[in-house]
């Protein structure tokens, strides 16, 4: 894995843990990452970043309308 260095202003509260934390959340509602490397990113096992995404905004699993309507025409 690569790393990067991100400079944050020193009145910004957050550490390294929560901050690979939210990138790892971000990357995974925007499908760059999988479940599995998110949870990497973030230093978590898989069930462990799967039950915090909630606390970011992010659902652990995408159920669309289109495939709502997809079960519902296929039930």
């Amino acid at each position: 894995m690569k790393s990067i260095t991100i400079n944050l202003p020193d009145n910004v509260e957050l550490t390294e843990k929560e901050a690979a934390m939210i990138l790892a959340a971000k990357l995974y509602d925007m499908e760059i990452l999988t479940m599995g490397r998110a949870a990497e990113v973030a230093s978590l096992p898989k069930m462990e970043f799967m039950e915090r995404l909630k606390d970011y905004g992010v659902y652990a699993f995408k159920y669309t309308y289109e495939d709502y309507q997809h079960d519902i025409k296929h039930a």
